[in-house]
Protein backbone atom coordinates (compact mmCIF):
# COMPACT_ATOMS: atom_id res chain seq x y z
CA UNK A 1 0.00 0.00 0.00
CA UNK A 2 1.38 3.34 -0.85
CA UNK A 3 2.41 6.16 1.86
CA UNK A 4 -0.47 8.39 0.12
CA UNK A 5 -3.24 5.69 0.51
CA UNK A 6 -2.40 4.47 3.63
CA UNK A 7 -2.63 8.45 4.65
CA UNK A 8 -6.13 8.56 2.83
CA UNK A 9 -7.24 5.94 5.23
CA UNK A 10 -5.94 7.32 8.33
CA UNK A 11 -7.74 11.05 7.28
CA UNK A 12 -10.61 8.83 7.04
CA UNK A 13 -10.50 6.87 10.10
CA UNK A 14 -9.67 10.54 11.56
CA UNK A 15 -12.63 12.03 10.48
CA UNK A 16 -15.09 8.65 11.35
CA UNK A 17 -13.76 9.32 14.70
CA UNK A 18 -14.58 12.89 14.88
CA UNK A 19 -18.03 12.25 13.80
CA UNK A 20 -18.64 9.86 16.63
CA UNK A 21 -17.37 12.05 19.29
CA UNK A 22 -19.42 15.22 17.82
CA UNK A 23 -22.14 12.66 17.95
CA UNK A 24 -22.05 11.68 21.06
CA UNK A 25 -21.44 14.94 22.38
CA UNK A 26 -24.02 16.92 20.58
CA UNK A 27 -26.27 13.60 21.98
CA UNK A 28 -25.14 14.38 25.91
CA UNK A 29 -25.82 17.61 25.32
CA UNK A 30 -28.99 17.71 24.27
CA UNK A 31 -30.05 14.46 26.97
CA UNK A 32 -28.37 17.41 29.60
CA UNK A 33 -30.76 19.94 28.58
CA UNK A 34 -33.76 17.76 28.60
CA UNK A 35 -32.61 16.50 32.13
CA UNK A 36 -32.41 20.16 33.26
CA UNK A 37 -35.46 21.02 31.63
CA UNK A 38 -37.68 18.76 33.54
CA UNK A 39 -35.88 19.09 36.92
CA UNK A 40 -36.52 22.75 36.45
CA UNK A 41 -40.34 21.87 35.16
CA UNK A 42 -40.60 19.76 38.01
CA UNK A 43 -39.20 22.08 40.57
CA UNK A 44 -41.56 24.61 39.10
CA UNK A 45 -44.64 22.27 39.53
CA UNK A 46 -43.40 21.74 43.52
CA UNK A 47 -43.38 25.72 43.63
CA UNK A 48 -46.65 26.29 41.66
CA UNK A 49 -48.25 22.95 43.20
CA UNK A 50 -47.03 22.82 46.58
CA UNK A 51 -45.62 26.08 46.96
CA UNK A 52 -46.03 29.06 49.75
CA UNK A 53 -49.89 30.24 48.80
CA UNK A 54 -52.66 27.29 48.68
CA UNK A 55 -54.67 29.45 47.27
CA UNK A 56 -52.78 29.77 44.15
CA UNK A 57 -51.85 25.98 45.07
CA UNK A 58 -55.75 24.87 44.73
CA UNK A 59 -56.78 27.12 41.94
CA UNK A 60 -53.52 25.75 40.03
CA UNK A 61 -55.18 22.15 40.73
CA UNK A 62 -58.38 22.25 40.41
CA UNK A 63 -57.96 24.14 37.01
CA UNK A 64 -55.61 21.42 35.83
CA UNK A 65 -57.85 18.68 36.91
CA UNK A 66 -60.70 19.36 34.72
CA UNK A 67 -58.16 18.74 31.69
CA UNK A 68 -56.84 15.12 30.52
CA UNK A 69 -53.61 16.13 30.61
CA UNK A 70 -53.35 18.55 33.44
CA UNK A 71 -55.14 15.54 35.53
CA UNK A 72 -51.99 13.22 34.89
CA UNK A 73 -49.83 15.84 36.00
CA UNK A 74 -51.56 16.62 39.33
CA UNK A 75 -51.70 12.22 40.09
CA UNK A 76 -47.95 12.20 39.80
CA UNK A 77 -47.85 15.22 42.52
CA UNK A 78 -50.67 14.51 44.78
CA UNK A 79 -52.15 11.53 46.46
CA UNK A 80 -55.88 10.33 45.39
CA UNK A 81 -56.99 11.33 49.30
CA UNK A 82 -55.08 14.71 48.97
CA UNK A 83 -56.84 15.22 45.45
CA UNK A 84 -60.03 14.66 46.96
CA UNK A 85 -59.20 16.99 49.80
CA UNK A 86 -58.05 20.17 47.89
CA UNK A 87 -61.88 19.17 45.36
CA UNK A 88 -63.73 18.93 47.74
CA UNK A 89 -62.40 22.70 49.55
CA UNK A 90 -62.85 24.24 46.14
CA UNK A 91 -66.55 23.44 45.04
CA UNK A 92 -70.11 24.02 44.62
CA UNK A 93 -71.95 22.77 46.93
CA UNK A 94 -75.08 21.04 45.40
CA UNK A 95 -76.14 19.05 48.83
CA UNK A 96 -79.42 20.82 48.57
CA UNK A 97 -80.44 20.70 44.82
CA UNK A 98 -82.66 17.88 44.41
CA UNK A 99 -85.48 18.97 42.52
CA UNK A 100 -88.52 20.05 43.95
CA UNK A 101 -90.99 20.85 41.29
CA UNK A 102 -94.06 22.86 41.94
CA UNK A 103 -96.72 24.15 40.40
CA UNK A 104 -94.90 27.60 39.59
CA UNK A 105 -93.06 25.33 37.39
CA UNK A 106 -96.25 24.78 35.25
CA UNK A 107 -97.13 28.41 35.02
CA UNK A 108 -97.26 30.10 31.34
CA UNK A 109 -95.23 32.55 30.71
CA UNK A 110 -96.67 35.90 28.73
CA UNK A 111 -94.33 37.02 26.02
CA UNK A 112 -94.83 39.74 24.09
CA UNK A 113 -95.41 38.58 20.35
CA UNK A 114 -93.26 41.53 19.44
CA UNK A 115 -90.38 39.70 21.25
CA UNK A 116 -91.15 35.79 20.15
CA UNK A 117 -88.55 35.85 17.93
CA UNK A 118 -85.65 38.32 19.77
CA UNK A 119 -82.25 36.84 20.39
CA UNK A 120 -79.84 38.91 21.53
CA UNK A 121 -76.02 37.93 21.85
CA UNK A 122 -73.85 39.90 24.14
CA UNK A 123 -69.96 39.83 24.74
CA UNK A 124 -69.05 39.10 28.36
CA UNK A 125 -65.59 39.47 30.46
CA UNK A 126 -63.95 39.22 33.83
CA UNK A 127 -60.43 39.01 34.92
CA UNK A 128 -59.30 35.79 33.68
CA UNK A 129 -62.22 35.12 30.70
CA UNK A 130 -64.07 36.38 27.48
CA UNK A 131 -67.33 34.73 26.17
CA UNK A 132 -70.54 35.06 24.73
CA UNK A 133 -74.04 35.19 26.30
CA UNK A 134 -77.22 34.56 24.06
CA UNK A 135 -80.50 35.54 25.29
CA UNK A 136 -83.29 33.57 23.86
CA UNK A 137 -86.81 35.20 24.75
CA UNK A 138 -88.89 32.38 24.14
CA UNK A 139 -88.16 29.51 25.61
CA UNK A 140 -90.44 27.32 23.33
CA UNK A 141 -87.68 28.09 20.76
CA UNK A 142 -85.07 25.66 22.48
CA UNK A 143 -85.07 22.09 21.72
CA UNK A 144 -82.42 19.05 22.52
CA UNK A 145 -81.06 17.59 19.67
CA UNK A 146 -79.78 14.32 20.64
CA UNK A 147 -77.58 11.94 18.20
CA UNK A 148 -79.03 8.72 18.25
CA UNK A 149 -81.88 10.71 16.50
CA UNK A 150 -79.73 11.82 13.98
CA UNK A 151 -79.42 10.59 10.53
CA UNK A 152 -76.20 8.20 9.68
CA UNK A 153 -75.97 6.02 13.06
CA UNK A 154 -75.16 7.38 16.65
CA UNK A 155 -71.85 8.64 16.51
CA UNK A 156 -71.60 11.96 17.89
CA UNK A 157 -72.23 15.23 16.02
CA UNK A 158 -71.09 19.11 16.13
CA UNK A 159 -72.83 21.45 17.29
CA UNK A 160 -73.52 22.59 14.24
CA UNK A 161 -74.33 19.36 12.40
CA UNK A 162 -77.49 19.49 15.31
CA UNK A 163 -78.10 23.21 13.94
CA UNK A 164 -78.49 22.58 10.96
CA UNK A 165 -80.10 18.95 10.63
CA UNK A 166 -82.71 20.23 12.81
CA UNK A 167 -83.46 23.76 11.44
CA UNK A 168 -81.99 25.65 13.83
CA UNK A 169 -80.62 29.13 13.87
CA UNK A 170 -78.19 28.46 17.09
CA UNK A 171 -76.91 26.26 19.34
CA UNK A 172 -74.60 25.28 22.31
CA UNK A 173 -73.28 22.14 22.98
CA UNK A 174 -75.27 19.71 26.36
CA UNK A 175 -74.08 17.08 28.32
CA UNK A 176 -71.06 14.80 29.15
CA UNK A 177 -70.37 12.06 27.45
CA UNK A 178 -68.15 8.96 27.75
CA UNK A 179 -64.47 10.38 26.87
CA UNK A 180 -61.51 8.03 27.27
CA UNK A 181 -58.30 9.86 27.28
CA UNK A 182 -59.78 12.73 26.06
CA UNK A 183 -60.62 11.42 22.73
CA UNK A 184 -64.00 10.18 23.01
CA UNK A 185 -66.13 10.49 19.50
CA UNK A 186 -69.60 12.14 21.53
CA UNK A 187 -71.14 8.56 20.90
CA UNK A 188 -71.85 7.52 24.71
CA UNK A 189 -73.92 10.50 26.77
CA UNK A 190 -73.28 10.41 30.60
CA UNK A 191 -76.35 9.63 32.80
CA UNK A 192 -79.53 9.66 31.56
CA UNK A 193 -80.58 11.97 28.16
CA UNK A 194 -84.73 12.79 27.60
CA UNK A 195 -86.15 13.80 24.46
CA UNK A 196 -89.69 14.26 23.51
CA UNK A 197 -90.58 12.74 26.67
CA UNK A 198 -88.80 9.54 26.61
CA UNK A 199 -85.58 8.35 27.86
CA UNK A 200 -83.45 8.04 24.89
CA UNK A 201 -80.13 6.84 26.89
CA UNK A 202 -79.98 5.57 30.67
CA UNK A 203 -82.97 4.02 32.83
CA UNK A 204 -85.67 5.56 34.96
CA UNK A 205 -84.86 4.15 37.86
CA UNK A 206 -80.77 6.30 37.47
CA UNK A 207 -80.23 8.78 40.11
CA UNK A 208 -78.46 12.19 38.10
CA UNK A 209 -78.27 15.50 38.10
CA UNK A 210 -80.82 16.66 35.06
CA UNK A 211 -80.95 19.79 33.69
CA UNK A 212 -83.60 20.15 31.18
CA UNK A 213 -87.49 21.84 30.51
CA UNK A 214 -90.92 20.83 31.09
CA UNK A 215 -94.23 20.94 28.94
CA UNK A 216 -94.41 24.62 29.95
CA UNK A 217 -91.14 25.26 29.22
CA UNK A 218 -89.56 26.14 32.21
CA UNK A 219 -86.03 24.96 33.04
CA UNK A 220 -85.74 22.22 35.95
CA UNK A 221 -82.84 21.26 37.38
CA UNK A 222 -81.13 19.17 40.00
CA UNK A 223 -81.34 15.37 41.69
CA UNK A 224 -83.66 13.26 40.49
CA UNK A 225 -84.56 9.94 38.68
CA UNK A 226 -85.72 9.14 35.20
CA UNK A 227 -89.09 8.57 36.58
CA UNK A 228 -89.45 11.45 38.62
CA UNK A 229 -88.24 13.40 35.49
CA UNK A 230 -91.12 12.06 33.24
CA UNK A 231 -93.33 12.29 36.04
CA UNK A 232 -92.97 16.16 36.36
CA UNK A 233 -93.21 16.52 32.55
CA UNK A 234 -89.89 17.19 31.52
CA UNK A 235 -89.33 16.76 27.87
CA UNK A 236 -86.09 17.19 26.87
CA UNK A 237 -82.81 16.86 29.75
CA UNK A 238 -79.65 16.02 29.64
CA UNK A 239 -76.95 14.89 32.95
CA UNK A 240 -74.40 17.05 33.85
CA UNK A 241 -74.03 20.10 36.54
CA UNK A 242 -73.10 20.88 38.96
CA UNK A 243 -76.29 23.28 39.53
CA UNK A 244 -75.53 27.32 39.95
CA UNK A 245 -78.27 29.08 40.33
CA UNK A 246 -81.45 27.40 42.08
CA UNK A 247 -84.79 28.72 43.22
CA UNK A 248 -83.49 32.36 42.65
CA UNK A 249 -80.30 32.06 44.83
CA UNK A 250 -76.40 31.22 44.19
CA UNK A 251 -75.26 27.73 45.69
CA UNK A 252 -72.80 27.85 48.09
CA UNK A 253 -69.35 27.96 46.86
CA UNK A 254 -66.08 26.90 48.74
CA UNK A 255 -62.53 27.81 47.74
CA UNK A 256 -62.25 28.70 43.96
CA UNK A 257 -65.37 26.88 43.39
CA UNK A 258 -63.79 24.62 40.22
CA UNK A 259 -60.94 26.13 38.71
CA UNK A 260 -60.48 28.38 35.55
CA UNK A 261 -61.84 26.46 32.64
CA UNK A 262 -63.96 27.25 29.58
CA UNK A 263 -67.75 27.14 30.18
CA UNK A 264 -70.95 26.20 29.08
CA UNK A 265 -73.72 27.03 31.15
CA UNK A 266 -77.87 27.60 30.56
CA UNK A 267 -80.21 29.00 32.72
CA UNK A 268 -83.46 30.81 32.53
CA UNK A 269 -84.97 34.58 34.01
CA UNK A 270 -88.61 34.36 35.99
CA UNK A 271 -90.16 35.77 32.48
CA UNK A 272 -89.28 32.46 30.57
CA UNK A 273 -85.83 34.08 29.00
CA UNK A 274 -83.33 30.94 28.40
CA UNK A 275 -79.93 32.63 29.13
CA UNK A 276 -76.97 30.31 27.15
CA UNK A 277 -73.26 31.23 28.20
CA UNK A 278 -70.38 30.08 26.79
CA UNK A 279 -66.67 30.79 27.85
CA UNK A 280 -63.55 30.79 26.03
CA UNK A 281 -60.67 29.33 28.01
CA UNK A 282 -57.11 27.82 28.02
CA UNK A 283 -55.97 30.41 25.76
CA UNK A 284 -53.63 33.46 26.10
CA UNK A 285 -56.43 36.15 25.72
CA UNK A 286 -59.10 34.20 27.89
CA UNK A 287 -57.85 31.56 30.75
CA UNK A 288 -61.44 30.41 31.95
CA UNK A 289 -64.42 31.52 34.09
CA UNK A 290 -64.34 29.75 37.66
CA UNK A 291 -68.05 28.96 38.48
CA UNK A 292 -68.45 31.61 40.91
CA UNK A 293 -67.68 33.93 37.92
CA UNK A 294 -70.52 32.13 36.21
CA UNK A 295 -73.07 32.54 38.90
CA UNK A 296 -72.15 36.39 38.93
CA UNK A 297 -72.99 36.49 35.49
CA UNK A 298 -76.13 34.38 35.78
CA UNK A 299 -77.27 36.64 38.45
CA UNK A 300 -76.64 39.61 37.04
CA UNK A 301 -78.59 39.30 34.18
CA UNK A 302 -81.48 37.87 36.57
CA UNK A 303 -81.75 34.24 36.25
CA UNK A 304 -83.57 32.45 38.85
CA UNK A 305 -81.94 28.81 37.66
CA UNK A 306 -78.72 27.85 35.76
CA UNK A 307 -76.93 25.08 35.45
CA UNK A 308 -73.72 23.77 34.23
CA UNK A 309 -73.14 21.92 31.24
CA UNK A 310 -69.99 19.97 29.68
CA UNK A 311 -67.32 22.47 29.23
CA UNK A 312 -63.44 22.71 28.04
CA UNK A 313 -62.88 21.27 24.57
CA UNK A 314 -66.16 20.57 23.94
CA UNK A 315 -67.81 24.21 24.94
CA UNK A 316 -69.13 26.07 21.63
CA UNK A 317 -71.42 28.37 20.68
CA UNK A 318 -73.30 28.61 17.14
CA UNK A 319 -75.11 31.40 15.53
CA UNK A 320 -76.21 32.50 12.00
CA UNK A 321 -74.10 30.15 10.26
CA UNK A 322 -71.11 30.14 11.90
CA UNK A 323 -69.40 29.20 15.42
CA UNK A 324 -69.27 32.61 17.80
CA UNK A 325 -66.81 31.76 20.45
CA UNK A 326 -63.40 30.47 20.23
CA UNK A 327 -63.22 27.09 20.49
CA UNK A 328 -59.61 25.68 22.59
CA UNK A 329 -59.43 22.34 20.59
CA UNK A 330 -56.88 22.52 18.22
CA UNK A 331 -58.58 20.17 16.31
CA UNK A 332 -61.54 22.42 15.74
CA UNK A 333 -65.10 21.91 17.07
CA UNK A 334 -65.59 18.72 19.26
CA UNK A 335 -68.55 15.66 18.74
CA UNK A 336 -71.34 15.69 20.78
CA UNK A 337 -73.85 13.50 21.76
CA UNK A 338 -76.32 16.63 22.77
CA UNK A 339 -76.67 20.12 21.83
CA UNK A 340 -79.43 22.29 22.77
CA UNK A 341 -80.89 24.37 19.82
CA UNK A 342 -82.94 27.42 19.22
CA UNK A 343 -85.33 26.75 16.23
Amino acid sequence: MTDARKRKKRKKRRLKARIRRTFRQTVMMVAVCLITFALFAYIALLIILKGPSPTFSNMVVSTMWETRRGKAIVRTMFTEDEIEAILSKNAVDNTTTVANVTENDYGEFNIPESEKNRIDVVDVSGGTFKGKLMIIRDPSRVHLGVNSLMPGGNTGYSVQDYVEELGGLAGINGGGFDDPNGKGDGSIPQGIVIRDSKIVFGSPSDYECLIGFNTAHHLIVGDMTGENALEWGITDAVTFGPVLVYDGHACAITGNGGGLNPRTIIGQRADGAVLMLVIDGRQTTSLGASYEDCIEIMLENNAIVAANLDGGSSSVMYYNGKIINNVVSMNGERLVPTAWIVK
